[in-house]
């Protein structure tokens, strides 16, 4: 069975479909995607890389098609590119069929939330190295958002972040082992707070939302020099 490798098809093949669109043209903003995704993905992979070598989670082979890069399946790293394409589609053409941007008076606030209980899980639970890392790093780079950058997306990043949970809790719902035998990604409970949505670790939630914010990040401030330039 190549349930991973599945998934990652079933994630990319209505956005990267949709992407020729004229009404949101995506494919025109590739240019600004791929490398906001190779370089969120270079420090994720080696992020993934020590954590499956320490034994903070690990693949099933049975739902793999075999070939390993790295110590990581294929499909690992398929993950680092179908899942920001679809969630960067998805924040882009929320931009244009959505076009009041409804969190933006209340983005500081969320952003102020989020930090604080960010790092305040990441300091009383230190010693889970999953949760330690998941929530610093989340809860660093929404302080640098909201207070240093002071960056005028994050309502609409916080928007469509809420959207983006109803294929997540999907995709991440069957990797976890909803619905099939066995998981397809297994967790070391030793190494994170051992609480479960169903059979979804609570740290993926955060761990999802720092992925896709890095991507956005990065896709945002490419445009931006662009746009600076011209």
């Amino acid at each position: 069975m190549y349930t991973y490798l599945l998934l990652n098809i079933f994630t990319i093949f209505i956005p990267l479909l949709r992407s020729f669109e004229k009404r949101v043209y995506f494919f025109s903003k590739w240019k600004y995607l791929f490398p906001a995704i190779a370089i969120t993905g270079a420090v994720f992979i080696i992020w993934d890389v020590i954590f499956t070598n320490m034994g903070v989670w690990g693949f099933n082979p049975k739902y793999l098609l075999g070939i390993d890069i790295a110590n990581l399946p294929l499909e690992e790293w398929l993950f680092f590119i179908t899942i920001p394409y679809a969630c960067v589609f998805t924040y882009e053409a929320l931009k244009y069929f959505v076009k009041t941007d409804y969190l933006a008076p209340y983005a500081k606030q969320i952003g102020a939330f989020i930090s604080v209980f960010c790092i305040t899980v990441a300091i009383t639970k230190y010693e889970h190295i999953y949760t330690l890392v998941t929530f610093s790093g989340l809860g660093v780079l929404v302080y640098l958002h909201t207070y240093v950058w002071k960056t005028a997306y994050m309502g609409r990043f916080y928007f469509t972040y809420v959207i983006i949970l109803i294929p997540f809790f999907i995709v991440n719902g069957v990797l976890t082992g909803t619905g099939i035998e066995e998981q397809v990604v297994w967790y070391n409970n030793d190494e994170n707070m051992g609480i479960r949505m169903g059979t979804i670790p609570f740290e993926d939630t955060f761990y999802g939302m720092l992925l896709i914010l890095l991507n956005v990040t990065i896709y945002e401030r490419l445009q931006n020099k662009k746009g600076s330039q011209s």
